[in-house]
């Protein structure tokens, strides 16, 4: 196995260190915000060299970006229980639990920060939407399928995707039956 085959083997080394980098990143956002850590700093915190980090990302804002991205779309698998109803409350309880995780909040921050970032952060959040947006017409068009009527992806997104995130963004609190009202508000 040459050297590149053994770069991208998933649960390798090269895994664990991008897993210990974007916990670093992660942390140093918790504690200082964005904009208030350097490669330097989240290389320390990781226990890797800074080469590494330049070498793999190039620069703190690719990083940054990588993080956000990383965490926010995090595949899990879209729910299936039969009804849009069912659908729309899994997926809202499972984007709730991963925002509202120990790392949420500052990946929420991190990718509000980035979106305002010249060109970079302005892809970031397109990707970003994209993602979620792909996510959200599976469901939607599963639903369709089945017979249902089923909202534009833009209206879950703001009905209520948006309403959590900023509950998140502004410490408030984000709970069951909270969550559940969007769903039904929307349906």
């Amino acid at each position: 196995m040459n050297e590149r085959q053994r770069a991208r083997r998933p649960g390798g080394r090269s895994a664990r260190v991008s897993a210990q980098v974007h916990q670093a990143v992660t942390d140093l956002i918790s504690e200082r915000g964005y904009g208030n850590f350097t490669v330097g700093e989240v290389a320390a915190r990781a226990g890797v060299a800074d080469s590494s980090i330049y070498r793999r990302w190039g620069s703190l804002e690719t990083l940054l970006t990588d993080v956000a991205l990383t965490r926010l779309n995090a595949q899990s698998p879209m729910p299936d229980t039969g009804s849009l109803a069912g659908d729309l409350r899994t997926y809202a309880a499972q984007v709730a639990r991963e925002i509202t995780g120990p790392d949420g909040p500052a990946v929420l921050h991190l990718a509000v920060a980035l979106s305002s970032s010249g060109q970079q952060g302005a892809e970031a959040g397109a990707d970003l939407r994209a993602e979620r947006t792909r996510q959200l017409q599976s469901m939607l068009d599963r639903a369709r399928d089945r017979g249902e009527h089923a909202p534009d992806t833009f209206d879950v997104l703001d009905h209520i995707l948006a309403p959590m995130y900023i509950r998140v963004l502004f410490g408030m609190e984000l709970t069951p039956n909270y969550v559940d009202g969007l769903v039904d508000r929307m349906l």
